[in-house]
């Protein structure tokens, strides 16, 4: 069945489009939500948005996503401000992981102010540079002028690029298996980690046990390997 049948302006949820992809690009921006589809979220609506019967236009689409991740940001960088690090003690923890910090603090470290921006495109660091950049203390005013640039660009060049490619014929006439192709595509990153993980783990195996001493080498209220012997 077409998409535009249910996302389209008349369609049953045509209204929540534009709603629903501010809400997750500001979940994913300032809530640390790194499994949400930030990048093929814009794609996909941007390519919605080039449709007959589109519901939403597409500067309204950019605008309003480049605003939400903006949102998002200040809200990464005031829980970065206030918590630091203390979200991410845990290496095994569900969602605050500590290497998700890790890694966006090696990005930060070596891209510099630009990550700020650049960080935008790039999943796990779109998520957490915010809260980084706090806990460094970087100065507000540096912050939220870098900020509102990355997400400009990243707002804004998503949802024009899938815009621009949903005026393309086949595209338009093969919509539904664009997106479906859309969706395949932005799970293999995930998929592929977690393949990696679990080749990791079974790669290390159980943890070997520790050698015990020979009871029949020690007795009780002697050093070990000065027993009586027999």
């Amino acid at each position: 069945m077409d998409p535009m049948y249910w996302l389209g302006h008349d369609g049953m949820f045509g209204s929540a489009v534009l709603p629903g992809v501010m809400l997750i690009v500001f979940l994913e921006t300032g809530l640390l939500c790194p499994f949400l589809p930030g990048d093929t979220l814009l794609f996909t609506s941007g390519l919605l948005a080039a449709q007959d019967g589109a519901p939403v236009e597409i500067w309204t689409l950019a605008l309003g996503t480049t605003a939400a991740a903006v949102a998002g940001g200040q809200v990464g960088y005031l829980i970065g401000w206030r918590l630091g690090p203390a979200f991410f003690r845990k290496e095994d923890a569900r969602i605050f992981k500590k290497r998700y910090l890790a890694s966006s603090h090696a990005f930060f470290a070596k891209h510099g102010r630009k990550a700020i921006v650049i960080g935008h495109f790039v999943g796990v660091v779109r998520t957490f540079m915010p809260v980084v950049a706090g806990a460094s203390g970087m100065r507000y005013r540096v912050f939220l002028a870098y900020d509102v640039l990355g997400a400009a660009a990243w707002g804004v060049g998503l949802t024009v690029v899938g815009f621009h490619l949903g005026n393309v014929a086949f595209v338009s006439t093969h919509l539904e298996l664009m997106v479906v192709l859309i969706a395949v595509l932005s799970t293999l990153p995930v998929a592929a980690s977690v393949v990696r993980a679990c080749l990791a783990r079974r790669a290390s195996g159980p943890a070997s046990p520790s050698p015990s001493s020979d009871p029949s080498s020690t007795s009780p209220g002697c050093p070990p390997g000065t027993g009586m012997r027999r």
